[in-house]
């Protein structure tokens, strides 16, 4: 086992072995809860880019090292936000209606709590270790898809991908750099003098038609896009065979 392996046993007996309790230090204090709450209200203000261990001791007015009698380091503190963020909303199997009306509905919580809370995309982004929270989700999302007829592979899929567009879609919008109005126009004054677009006629028409790439929310359109490919392949599993 490598040290790589090492690490991940380590944050996976953390967040499995119930670890969340101090194995040694004073009998009263801080808990990993406290600790994890505080990494979470320093990304939330601050950025993620400013969590470390040293900044949440300051958070908590307490000594770096006694942070390390709770928690081995920020890998392990990283894991436990990731498994916390969005325990409280609610999971996909909650929401009211059919399959494909709690998957819109999943999906567009999920793409709100991004865009508000975007530290959070990064964190899970970067944390590989599956927690209790993560996969109760999982397993949650997994019902949604019970009675459809399609395989556990396909229900699989189905999942990732909703979860995949989510993540793609948020991950574009925290990219995108929203131009004001005096700078679209700018720019497309300096595109009509540099640009002849009748090299691009497909592009053309659709600027004609009033049409403005990277322009406009595509969430939905995307989002109805994909689970109408679902409603087809649910409704394949259940055509007569001849």
């Amino acid at each position: 086992m490598n040290a790589t392996d090492d690490a991940q046993r380590r944050v996976l007996e953390l967040l499995w072995k119930d670890a969340r309790r101090p194995a040694r230090g004073p009998r009263r204090g801080l808990t990993a809860e406290q600790i994890v709450a505080a990494g979470i209200r320093i990304a939330e203000t601050e950025g993620l880019a400013a969590l470390s261990m040293r900044r949440v001791a300051v958070e908590l007015g307490v000594g770096t090292a006694s942070l390390y009698t709770y928690l081995p380091g920020k890998a392990e503190l990283e894991a436990l936000m990731a498994d916390s963020v969005g325990g409280d909303d609610p999971l996909p199997d909650d929401w009211p209606g059919d399959w494909r009306a709690k998957l819109e509905a999943w999906a567009r919580n999920d793409h709100e709590g991004y865009k508000k809370h975007p530290w959070v995309l990064q964190l899970v982004a970067t944390v590989a270790a599956p927690g209790p929270n993560l996969l109760r989700w999982m397993d949650s999302a997994l019902r949604v898809l019970e009675g459809t007829g399609l395989t556990e592979a396909e229900k699989m899929a189905v999942v990732e991908s909703v979860d995949a567009y989510v993540r793609g879609q948020a991950r574009l919008g925290l990219d995108a750099h929203e131009p004001s109005a005096d700078e679209m126009r700018e720019r497309d004054a300096a595109l009509r003098e540099l640009v002849d677009f009748e090299r691009y006629p497909a592009l053309l028409a659709a600027v004609r038609a009033g049409v403005a790439p990277y322009a406009g929310d595509k969430f939905e359109f995307g989002l109805r896009l994909l689970l109408d490919g679902v409603e087809a392949l649910i409704a394949s599993k259940r055509a007569p065979t001849s």
